[in-house]
């Protein structure tokens, strides 16, 4: 959807990727999973902007790839082999994440709670749930020994953040959380509300969250600069950023 501030248009999705870009900085080891285009985008940005030696690393496993033309799977495909500057597999990301090395993991869920536990496993009972997804796989590992973790959901309503989760996939030391209305932040073992996007506002938030919204101040999300969305519809011509919403 795209929402008009001041004379420019934003999409919520640049306001989000903006938002995860200006997390990364300089010099970091940064890894995204699979159909991730928005984190994927993220680090473009980044990389294109202010962290320029950020060292780029994927599921396909080109290093610091730079893809001609993105397409619908890109995040998971040959195109990130393009150009790379050199080949790091996926198990070399886990290792390099358990000693330590790996500073910024983006990766998702399903379910939240307020403590930061991540579901990504089953809705329901776990013997007998509503709805089983794949399950933690790379989540497991990478959250709990990447520096920071931040996580990205497009979807954020009382199913997704609940006051406990269904199944504990995984949980605690989540940096962020972004999402289409605000960003959380996990602090002393509770997330806050750090900002809320201007596309939204406290009640939404608060009337979208399973349980109490605490924050310190209300602050909100800085929008998108126009060099940031000048180099973002560059990176991202075909809008593949929304295949998510």
């Amino acid at each position: 959807m795209m929402n008009t501030i001041g004379n420019e248009n934003y999409q919520v999705s640049d306001i989000m990727i903006c938002a995860m870009a200006r997390l990364i900085h300089n010099g970091e080891n940064v890894f995204h999973g699979v159909s991730s285009h928005m984190p994927m985008l993220a680090v473009m940005l980044a990389k294109a902007l202010h962290a320029p030696e950020a060292v780029y690393l994927n599921i396909p496993g080109g290093v610091d790839p730079k893809p001609k033309n993105l397409e619908k799977y890109t995040s998971a495909g040959a195109e990130l082999f393009q150009q790379a500057a050199a080949i790091f597999p996926l198990a070399e990301v886990f290792d390099l994440s358990m000693r330590g090395r790996l500073d910024v993991a983006f990766l998702s869920g399903i379910q939240f709670d307020k403590t930061g536990n991540v579901n990504a496993s089953v809705i329901g009972d776990y013997h007998k749930p509503k709805v089983r997804m794949p399950g933690g796989a790379g989540s497991a590992v990478l959250i709990p020994t990447a520096k920071r973790a931040i996580i990205w959901r497009t979807k954020h309503d009382k199913r997704t953040f609940v006051e406990k989760v269904d199944f504990v996939t995984t949980r605690g030391n989540i940096d962020r959380i972004v999402t289409p209305l605000c960003i959380f932040k996990y602090e002393n073992g509770e997330l806050l509300l750090d900002t809320i996007h201007p596309t939204s506002n406290l009640q939404e938030v608060i009337d979208n969250t399973g349980f109490e919204v605490k924050y310190r101040s209300i602050e909100f999300t800085p929008l998108p600069s126009k060099e940031e969305l000048t180099i973002l519809r560059r990176i991202d011509p075909k809008n593949y950023r929304n295949i998510e919403f």
